[in-house]
C-alpha cells in the first residue's frame, strides 16, 4: 500500500502519516527530510526528484509525509491513496503557532544531520516564518486539493479528505483491517471517502 499524506502546514500531517505507517508496520517517509540540506539549503527539483524516486522505489509499501506539489509525477505515479489533511484555518494556525514555539524552546533538531533548528526569530519574526507560510497557503492548498479530487488525471488514485479527529480514527482502524486482510481498498466506514 503507497499513501500520501498531505495538507498545510500544522494540519497534522505529519503525525497522521507516523500513525498510519505504524500501526500498518510499513516505512515513514518524510518529505521535509528529503528537501531539506544543511543551513536550511532546498535541494534542486531534479536532485529532490532522483531522491524521493529512489526511496519510493526501495521498499514496497510507503506512508509518504508531505506536499511539494511539483513532485507529483513521481509521488502519485503509483500511489494508492491520497490523504488530506483539511481541518479549519483556526484549528490548523493554533497547531501551527504550538509547534513552531515547541520546536524554538526545545530548539530540536528536525532533520538528522542537517543542523537546522526553529527559533523564535525564525518562527515568529521572519519571512520564513512557518506560520506565515500556514496563513499564506491555508486557503490555496485547499482549491488545489479539491481541483486536484475532480481532476481526471488523477483517476487512479483514492482520495480521502479527513475533516475532524474522528475521520482520523476511523481511517485508521479501515486501513489496518483492511491491510491485515491484504486488501488495501476499497476503504470503507469513512465519510469523506471519494
Amino acid at each position: 500500500m503507497k499513501i500520501n499524506i498531505i495538507g498545510t502546514s500544522g494540519s497534522g500531517k505529519s503525525t497522521l502519516a507516523r500513525r498510519i505507517a505504524a500501526e500498518l508496520a510499513i516505512p515513514y517517509i518524510e518529505m521535509d527530510r528529503l528537501y531539506w540540506r544543511p543551513n536550511w539549503q532546498g535541494t534542486e527539483d531534479d536532485a529532490l526528484w532522483s531522491r524521493l524516486e529512489n526511496t519510493l522505489a526501495a521498499t514496497e509499501d510507503w506512508v509518504l509525509d508531505g506536499n511539494y506539489n511539483r513532485t507529483r509525477p513521481v509521488k502519485w505515479r503509483n500511489v494508492d491513496l491520497v490523504v488530506w489533511v483539511d481541518y479549519g484555518f483556526a484549528r490548523t494556525l493554533y497547531q501551527a503557532v504550538s509547534r513552531a514555539f515547541r520546536r524554538a524552546w526545545h530548539k530540536q533538531e528536525l532533520w538528522p544531520g542537517t543542523g537546522n533548528c526553529e527559533s523564535f526569530r525564525r518562527s515568529f519574526f521572519s519571512r520564513e516564518s512557518i506560520i506565515i507560510w500556514t496563513i499564506k497557503t491555508w486557503r490555496s492548498n485547499r482549491e488545489r486539493y479539491e481541483a486536484d479530487m475532480r481532476n481526471p488525471q488523477y483517476d487512479h488514485i483514492r482520495f480521502v479528505r479527513i475533516t475532524r479527529r474522528q475521520d482520523a480514527e476511523t481511517l485508521i482502524a479501515s486501513l489496518k483491517a483492511q491491510y491485515e486482510k491484504g486488501f488495501a481498498f476499497p476503504v470503507s466506514g469513512n465519510p469523506n471517502v471519494n
